[in-house]
């Protein structure tokens, strides 16, 4: 240690800014001295500039050793920030439960760390022991750099009970900026940082970890908490925001102290120790370092000349061999990410990298390729010459080059210094894949918009000159071209660009920007866009004589390369007409080649007046020919007629004539065309071959003859009409908006092109919003798009089988009643059921209509025979003859032996329609009774079903009917059964015999009255039953001779399964059976079997 003039000056040291590339070459290595400011802690050294001179250092000496409060030389000197300023809080969650993780194994090494760790912060104040707590973390070791072990604590899940703090981080690339250029700098470190901002009291124990000597909480704000750094960046902002900008930068805990001159660096460390001591926070001297010329901020090199990349980061890549793993190669792309703001064309460089991982992510197999390891040679090169960046200065023009290639955009943004362009920032994005197949131009747009999405705060402060020799600026304010030129177009609005062709430049920094687009690569698009905006010459001429008639025309593109053209005119023609036909022979040919903006030259005088409009086109057939060539004159974006004399245009006079005048052009070969017919027919024959109710003919006419209707609404309304319409080449074509234009159709046209789209060879069957919808994309155009593809799509027989079905009843509700009791019955067939006694699978069941009560049998079989025994003994034999029996239509019904001996005892039978078991909807009610019944008595007793449907019926014939309001029971036998439970808590009429007689006698004689009340009651119950199903009806009826499709699952004549049709048909309505139902017939005229409800039929449009 020597002393001098005071000043502790322990050690003197070079700093080498680096060992790589140009910085190092560019950096003078900078001298520093390491001072002893505290005796009391020799050891912690603080490091300061040697340039500054003698007189500042002894200033800074006397300020610093004056201001050892600032510094913190030992943990316990953070006494931590006052409440008041700062504290941070958790916020948990109401909702979310505290999370105890379990206490992880730990290695004898780690665990002597985390101890040593501990008690360290222990002493501090930092941590104190707590006991049952809810929430606990675990301690996770991480070694450093230098082999010791540094605490980091898992608090994923209280930081997912914790609402996101969206007060924002500064942009590092704008504090970066911001400390560039400036001559001194002060890098200072507050000593744990994060640690001298105190806990909410309330939140200390949710910050509990586990350790083998017990558990522990914070009481400062630890590392690792979801809201940690939002809170110190708030604190930095409210302490140095009158700083900000003008001596002071601070991002979280890295601050710079940021100075022109010594003596203004002094005050501004004066002012910045004033601030610290307000809230009383604590430096760590180690980490200090006063009047530097450079310095590492925020992970690059600053100084007075720019940013610079950090050396480490480009020897931490310099150091590595090729990649034997995905994990070296996620390792390298990771290194090469924080360095692209100097990496030229990063994206297409790291694009080979890219490729590997992709081939290699989900498999066992790396394979570095050939490619990747040029590549990573090559990337080795680069960055041994990264250059050195300048921060812009407030009204600077900043200039952007870009470049492209197959799959990857490019640009870099510089400023230009005393002619000396110095880059500020590379740009570089990846292309997704179909991005990969845009144009050149789109990608030109594209890596200009993304420049301007990343560089945003540059392009919102600078003008930027957009330097390329393509046509970007062309594409972008021609949007039609395509619809994300219009939305790019849109976002570049706001911002101040111009665009300038590029001049010769020098310098390695923008040697990957020579070439803007891929060598070899032709881009058709430049050349169309560049074509657009220049303009082509044509010069025409017509002569008539006695051997002929003939014209000439040569039409010049911008480059100067001329079409050369004569025409031989094998009609009779005057002389005008002749002029005519090579003006509209050239402009024919002009729309041919592509171009948008024509200037003609003619030495007809009445060509270029009648054009003009200064000459009216009287004769009928200078009318037509005029008409004619405004036509052809609306396709171009721009034209002009200029008339000149005919000693100017001796070169077309002379193709005219095939005589006379002799140049070098007719050494060339001349196409020789003949014309059979006058342009002007044309026009005449695309008329007269449209229909003359097509509706496209008014249009027409007022196009190309400005005819309009004879009532002035009608004509008002054309003219209105036909601005949406424009001709091109004698046809029809609506203009749209930002789009192309759409081809007119005629309706036999419009019935061709949707038929194509919808079942053709790309078709898919689509309703008639996607055929419009595509029609459209194709650029198709007729009145009453969607209408006409409905009635067209309504024929298809495919999309008719397998339409949807819909759910909704299609007819009103027909209630069922029966005038007296027994009169009407339903039955039906439930089954079959699991074998139960007696073997008996199959439930017979009947039901009254009117009493609602219910007979039932078990059966083994259903037979006809069986049909007739039962309906023999539990209907007739007990309740007499009925005279309706409602039934499906199954075998054992429709079919003797049942059909006859009905027939024969004149009970009429009613079927209901197939698969349409509403019709006889009260006893499919009680099949479904009957069989909840059996289940739950089935679960209680596990007896057999069979044993159980007494007890069932019994019930069901006991229990009051919501529609009647009494019990079958009593419906029938005029009073109340006597129920078990009346046994074990006797009613009235079990306690006195005689009032119970005289109670059955008055029930038998009021019998009458109360079946007459309950019939009014169930009436009254199925009109709201039909009130309430009645408004879900979808109305569809049929008629004698309409065309059909059946539902395939009730009729199941086609197969079913995943491919199967929904409907199947077609057949014809032979008669409407009424209710709903419908008898039908074939195509071929056989009848079909039984009756049908509209229900399970589809109107069928052949």
């Amino acid at each position: 240690m020597m002393t001098e003039s005071r000043i502790q000056v322990a050690e003197i040291r070079h700093s080498d800014g680096g060992k790589v590339g140009s910085y190092s070459e560019e950096q003078k290595k900078e001298t520093t001295e390491q001072w002893v400011i505290n005796d009391d802690y020799p050891d912690q050294k603080i490091e300061i500039g040697a340039e500054l001179s003698e007189e500042v250092k002894l200033v800074l000496w006397e300020l610093l050793v004056n201001s050892l409060d600032v510094f913190a030389w030992q943990p316990a000197d953070m006494t931590g920030v006052p409440r008041k300023y700062a504290e941070h809080k958790l916020r948990v969650y109401d909702s979310r439960k505290p999370v105890q993780q379990k206490k992880r194994g730990m290695g004898a090494e780690r665990s002597k760390a985390i101890m040593v760790e501990v008690r360290k912060l222990v002493d501090a104040n930092i941590l104190r022991p707590v006991q049952y707590q809810t929430w606990v973390a675990n301690p996770v070791m991480i070694k450093k750099g230098d082999g010791s072990w540094r605490m980091c604590i898992d608090f994923k899940d209280l930081n997912n009970a914790c609402p996101k703090d969206c007060y924002p981080l500064p942009d590092i690339d704008e504090r970066v900026d911001a400390v560039a250029g400036f001559k001194f700098k002060c890098f200072l470190d507050a000593y744990k940082g994060y640690h001298q901002i105190q806990m909410c009291e309330e939140d200390e124990d949710k910050t509990a970890f586990i350790t083998k000597e017990g558990l522990f909480c914070y009481t400062k704000m630890p590392f690792g908490l979801k809201n940690a750094g939002a809170t110190y960046q708030k604190l930095m902002d409210e302490t140095f925001l009158p700083q900000y900008g003008r001596n002071l930068e601070a991002y979280v805990d890295d601050i710079v102290i940021k100075s022109e001159t010594e003596q203004q660096m002094i005050k501004d460390i004066k002012e910045t120790f004033e601030r610290l001591r307000e809230i009383n926070m604590r430096l760590n001297p180690k980490k200090c370092s006063f009047g530097m010329r450079s310095g590492k901020f925020l992970g690059v090199m600053v100084d007075s000349d720019g940013i610079g990349v950090n050396p480490t980061k480009v020897e931490a890549v310099l150091k590595m061999t090729a990649p034997s793993s995905i994990k070296d190669v996620m390792i390298l792309n990771g290194r090469l990410v924080a360095m692209q703001r100097f990496l030229s064309k990063a994206a297409e460089k790291s694009l080979p990298f890219m490729k590997v991982l992709k081939q290699s992510l989900g498999k066992n197999d790396f394979r570095w390729t050939i490619e990747a390891d040029e590549a990573f040679e090559d990337l080795k090169k680069h960055l041994c010459a990264l250059p050195k960046l300048a921060a812009p200065k407030e009204g600077e023009r900043l200039y952007l080059y870009l470049a492209v290639a197959k799959s990857a955009v490019s640009s870099v943004l510089m400023v230009d210094r005393s002619g000396i362009q110095i880059p500020i920032y590379y740009v570089s994005r990846v292309l997704k894949d179909y991005e990969e197949r845009y144009s050149v131009l789109e990608k030109l747009a594209l890596s200009l918009v993304h420049a301007s999405r990343r560089l945003r705060r540059y392009f919102q402060a600078h003008t930027v000159t957009v330097l390329t020799n393509q046509p970007v600026q062309q594409v972008l304010r021609k949007p039609e071209v395509s619809g994300r030129l219009v939305k790019w177009a849109i976002e570049l609005g706001p911002f101040e660009i111009e665009f300038k062709p590029r001049v010769s430049f020098k310098g390695q920094v923008l040697a990957d920007f020579i070439a803007e687009v891929p060598e070899g690569e032709k881009e058709v698009a430049c050349e169309n866009v560049a074509s657009e905006l220049k303009e082509w010459m044509l010069h025409t001429d017509g002569a008539s004589n006695e051997e002929g008639c003939g014209a000439g025309l040569i039409l010049e593109s911008p480059e100067g390369d001329e079409l050369t053209y004569a025409l031989k005119l094998d009609f009779p023609s005057s002389n005008n007409e002749a002029e005519y036909e090579a003006f509209l022979a050239g402009l024919r040919l002009a729309h041919k080649v592509g171009a948008k903006r024509i200037k003609a030259y003619v030495d007809s005088l009445l060509i270029a007046n009648q054009v003009s409009g200064e000459y009216e086109a009287k004769d009928e057939s200078m009318a037509k020919y005029l008409d004619r060539a405004k036509t052809l004159l609306q396709a171009f974006d721009a034209y002009e007629v200029i008339h000149i004399p005919r000693s100017k245009n001796k070169k077309v006079d002379a193709l005219s004539k095939l005589a006379s005048v002799v140049f070098e052009h007719l050494a060339k070969d001349v196409r020789v065309e003949v014309l059979r017919r006058p342009s002007v027919q044309m026009t005449d024959v695309c008329v007269a071959d449209v229909a003359v109710d097509n509706w496209m003919v008014p249009i027409i006419n007022f196009l190309l003859y400005d005819k309009l209707p004879e009532e002035k609404a009608e004509a008002r309304k054309m003219q209105v009409k036909a601005l949406q319409y424009q001709m091109v080449d004698g046809q029809l074509y609506r203009r749209t908006f930002l789009g192309p234009l759409l081809r007119c159709l005629t309706p036999d046209e419009a019935s061709y092109v949707i038929r194509e789209i919808h079942w053709g060879i790309c078709g898919i069957h689509a309703g008639p919003k996607m055929v419009v919808a595509k029609v459209v994309n194709a650029g198709y155009f007729w009145p009453g798009m969607h209408k006409s593809a409905v009635a067209e799509l309504q024929s298809c027989i495919d999309c008719q089988k397998h339409a949807p079905v819909s759910l909704r009843p299609k007819n009103d509700m027909i209630p069922v009643t029966a005038a007296w009791p027994f009169q009407k019955w339903g039955i039906d067939i439930v089954g079959p059921l699991p074998v139960s006694s007696g073997r008996v699978k199959f439930i017979l069941v009947a039901v009254d209509y009117f009493t609602k009560w219910v007979e039932a049998k078990p059966l083994a079989k259903i037979t006809g025979q069986q049909v007739k025994t039962f309906v023999w003994e539990h209907i007739v034999c007990r309740f007499g003859l009925p005279l309706y029996i409602v039934s499906d239509n199954g075998k054992q019904f429709a079919e003797n032996p049942f059909k006859k001996w009905c027939e024969e005892l004149h009970i009429k039978q009613v079927f209901a329609s197939v698969a349409h078991p509403q019709a006889n909807g009260q006893v499919e009610r009680i099949n479904r009774s009957i069989m909840e019944g059996i289940k739950v008595r089935l679960s209680a007793s596990g007896s057999c079903w069979a044993d159980e449907l007494a007890h069932v019926l019994w019930a069901h014939r006991t229990m009051p009917k919501t529609s009647t309001g009494e019990t079958p029971f009593s419906l029938t036998y005029g009073t109340e059964a006597v129920i078990p439970v009346e046994i074990g808590m006797p009613t009235q009429r079990m306690l006195s015999e005689n009032d119970n007689d005289r109670i059955l006698k008055e029930n038998l004689d009021l019998l009458e009255e109360r079946r007459e009340i309950a019939a009014i009651r169930e009436a009254k119950y199925k009109k709201q039953v039909e009130k309430y199903y009645n408004k879900r009806v979808k109305e569809q009826t049929f008629k004698e001779g309409d065309y059909v499709l059946r539902y395939n699952e009730v009729s199941r004549i086609q197969s079913l399964g995943k491919l199967g049709p929904r409907w199947e048909g077609p057949y014809i309505i032979q008669r409407i059976a009424g209710k709903g139902a419908y008898v039908l017939q074939t195509v071929g005229g056989l009848p079909v079997a039984r009756t049908w409800n509209g229900v399970h039929l589809r109107k069928c449009y052949l």
